[in-house]
């Protein structure tokens, strides 16, 4: 059994269970618990605290599953991005973006994605598989193992695959993610990005934890936002705009500014509406290379102008500073294209 699959509370159960059947003192519970998340280990015989006989049994019952890392890379930025080999040919991709005493982790929820947005290269990857929720929360817990990095103080699943479409697993990580017997990190440090798989939308504000949701939304307009999402046909907008009622915390919406597709005063002043009625912060950031095709950003220039169009409509806007650019880290650009059998030299 894969322990790092379950909750902290169903791994409790299952780990005392176990511990009683061996014949061994109730107490063994406390001590291997917090090896799974808390204070991990890479393997069992990492342990000092156990006799040698548990350690062989755990080693044999519940060997603990790890990714590969593969290469990591890291920007003159600061932001490094990392591959992870799964089973078979499955890899992705997770980026950590340092600043100051803030530290996010960008992690994975599928390989590949099925929803072939326009400007997104992990798209243009097309769908893979579904994580487990081992393998999400893994992106986590490796870096914890890591002397190097530690744990992050805050995780976004913004990077591969659309979280909502692999609720399940995500719904398990990010119990285990906030959990106190799990990584501990609180829920308004753990945002979800979505482009508003509806159903599952409102199954994440149903949750008691106050999650961060960030909605993908990119155009102010159903027919607009069809262009670019293809979502759109079956989650349109009007309905995504509902759901967002349902979530207690202030949501974010995700704006790319793309040249002459969404970038026009009236979608500045169309958007400032949606977001002033829904009590949104708006998100700017540029589109980046990748997976937009023939697409273009909007300059720098006008991403200023529809900023202040939108502040002076009643919104509330930042424009985001984008990472990891040269590394192909940043929104949008997470693709797998190296090849898993070439020798890689991790940098």
């Amino acid at each position: 059994m894969n322990l790092l699959n379950l909750t902290p509370e169903e791994a409790e159960s299952v780990l005392s269970q176990w511990i009683v059947d061996r014949g061994e003192p109730n107490y063994r519970t406390r001590q291997v618990l917090p090896r799974l998340w808390q204070r991990p280990v890479a393997t069992w015989h990492d342990t000092t605290d156990l006799p040698r006989p548990l350690i062989q049994a755990l080693e044999r019952d519940f060997p603990l599953q790890r990714p590969t890392l593969v290469s990591h890379q890291k920007s003159v930025d600061g932001t490094v991005k990392f591959l992870w080999k799964l089973d078979g040919d499955t890899a992705i991709e997770s980026v950590l973006i340092p600043e100051r005493s803030r530290t996010t982790l960008c992690v994975s929820s599928q390989a590949g994605c099925a929803y072939d947005c326009v400007f997104c290269a992990t798209g243009a990857m097309g769908f893979q598989r579904h994580l487990q929720p081992w393998e999400i929360t893994a992106q986590v817990r490796e870096l914890t193992l890591d002397e190097r990095y530690g744990t992050p103080t805050h995780v976004v699943f913004m990077g591969m695959g659309e979280p909502l479409h692999n609720w399940q697993a995500v719904d398990q990580a990010l119990t285990i993610l906030n959990h106190p017997s799990g990584m501990g990190i609180g829920a308004r440090r753990i945002t979800v990005s979505t482009i508003g798989i509806v159903p599952n939308l409102r199954r994440l504000a149903a949750r008691p934890e106050q999650f961060r949701v960030a909605i993908s939304l990119h155009a102010p307009s159903s027919q607009r936002r069809f262009k670019l999402m293809p979502v759109e046909r079956k989650y349109p907008i009007a309905d995504v705009l509902e759901a967002v009622q349902e979530i207690r915390k202030r949501v974010t919406f995700e704006y790319v500014m793309i040249k002459g597709m969404n970038d026009s005063d009236d979608d500045a002043r169309d958007l400032a509406q949606i977001a002033r009625a829904t009590g949104a912060l708006v998100n700017l950031l540029p589109l980046h290379p990748g997976g937009a095709g023939t697409l273009r950003p909007s300059s720098a220039e006008r991403i200023k102008q529809f900023a202040s169009l939108l502040q002076s409509n009643g919104a509330k806007v930042t424009v985001r500073r984008s990472r990891g650019l040269d590394i192909s880290g940043a929104c949008g650009q997470l693709r797998i294209d190296t090849p898993l059998g070439s020798d890689i030299e991790a940098k």
